[in-house]
């Protein structure tokens, strides 16, 4: 029996098999086995995904010559495969925070789409990338995810991390498929969160539009997805919090935070771009609208990550500054909460 599982979110960009080898299978390398069994995937992929400890057998790791046995249950981390799509090369610049033979962390603008899909295969990050390195992990093959393991919404700014090579790229995928990965992130919600909290409430399309992600509670449909918060600073009638994810899922805090009443400030698809709380006055509605104008877009940011070095196994941890545009929005409700108070 063979069971052939994508497991992986726009979030994270990965895929992971489980194959139940049949039980009259004759001895075969694995890396032989699962290239036969696996679509658009090379020999040289595989052996890099055993290098990486990704590829188990029964729960242990494996080396690419080992000799498969029936009813062995393998399972298989890898990066998602190229799409049939031509990726440009494009001179866009990009913010580079740090870069080394292995890996690239750029802070993304706000507005950036991250890598080419439907409507927007021009202008993207990827094709940033492909011009600062030419030879990003599956670029010859027209990846239009090129080095990205992971990624963030068009309208969130703040740091990704990109694999300079096949190698990184399988260790990055592990880690982010382990839940290992540590990443922070600042947003600025409606309403008075009261106190620190976890979010855990699975996520799954929204039947009536498929742009859009739902929150289930005690529902075993969908994917697990946790989330926790931390309030920083109170407004009048707004919190800034810190956001840490355990897992990785599409518009996971966008979607948890407006499952609990705290929608993201200006978030137009989850519902904060409205007036939420506070008092009906014209004059508070039309500071609220001021706000919208200076921060056109959902008020959150990537702020940091933190990982494995992929070369060197010793941990990296990477910060950002808040954009422009948070700042002074975060500045605009600093001063209207001392004026109210």
């Amino acid at each position: 029996m063979e069971e052939n599982k994508q497991n992986f979110d726009t979030e994270e960009l990965y895929e992971h098999h489980r194959i139940v080898v049949d039980a009259g299978q004759d001895s075969l390398r694995i890396d032989k086995f699962l290239m036969n069994r696996i679509m658009n995937v090379s020999r040289n992929r595989i052996q890099n995904a055993a290098k990486a400890n990704c590829v188990l057998v029964n729960s242990n790791a494996v080396k690419s010559n080992y000799k498969i046995k029936p009813d062995d249950v393998i399972s298989i981390v890898l990066p998602e495969p190229p799409q049939n799509k031509e990726v440009i090369a494009e001179d866009i610049p990009i913010d580079i925070k740090y870069e080394d033979n292995d890996i690239i962390i750029v802070n993304k603008q706000p507005g950036m789409v991250v890598h080419p899909a439907y409507g927007n295969f021009t202008g993207t990050l990827v094709n940033a990338l492909l011009y600062h390195v030419k030879d990003l992990p599956s670029s010859d093959d027209n990846d239009v995810r090129a080095g990205l393991v992971h990624r963030i919404d068009k309208d969130t700014s703040g740091l990704l991390v990109i694999a300079k090579n096949d190698d990184t790229l399988t260790k990055l995928a592990k880690q982010f498929f382990d839940h290992s990965i540590e990443r922070k992130y600042i947003a600025l919600v409606w309403g008075n969160v009261e106190e620190d909290g976890r979010i855990e409430k699975n996520l799954i399309r929204n039947p009536k539009d498929r742009r859009r992600m739902k929150a289930l509670k005690n529902s075993d449909r969908g994917r697990t997805a946790i989330t926790y918060y931390k309030v920083l600073e109170r407004f009048a009638y707004t919190t800034l919090i810190e956001c840490r994810l355990e897992t990785g899922r599409t518009h996971q805090i966008r979607v948890h935070m407006s499952s609990i009443g705290h929608p993201v400030f200006n978030d137009v698809t989850y519902g904060g771009n409205k007036v939420i709380s506070g008092p009906s006055f014209i004059k508070y509605k039309q500071f609220v609208n001021n706000c919208f104008k200076i921060i056109p877009r959902q008020a959150l940011h990537a702020k940091s990550l933190g990982f494995i070095h992929p070369a060197t196994n010793e941990k990296v941890f990477f910060d950002s500054q808040l954009p422009e545009d948070m700042e002074k929005v975060i500045e605009k409700w600093r001063g209207y909460s001392k004026v109210s108070d």
